[in-house]
């Protein structure tokens, strides 16, 4: 009888751990960017009263050129880290956990 419930308290556990490594990169990065914007929209709507939320770094890298002659591209990346921003990356990562 004791063997019996071990084993299924330990199978219990792999298929939790399996139910929960189904999840899609896609919605991570969903969460992430919605998230993103929505601490970056209340940080731009609270800047005026409280101004700490103002102080935002860009990280990133700047724009560079390949010229092919026939065909230009462009490569760059930046991305303006508020403190709300940080906290709605956050969120939206315990909400992709929590799912």
């Amino acid at each position: 009888m004791i063997n019996w419930y071990r084993e299924n308290r330990v199978r219990r556990r792999v298929m939790a751990k399996i139910h929960r490594s189904h999840h899609s990169p896609w919605v991570l990065v969903l969460l992430l960017v919605v998230g993103g914007l929505a601490g970056s929209a209340a940080g731009s709507l609270l800047a005026p009263v409280v101004p700490f939320f103002k102080a935002a770094p860009v990280v990133g890298l700047r724009p560079s050129t390949l010229d092919l002659h026939f065909l230009v591209l462009t490569f760059g990346l930046s991305v303006t880290l508020g403190p709300l921003t940080l906290v709605g990356l956050l969120l939206g990562y315990l909400l992709y956990r929590w799912l």
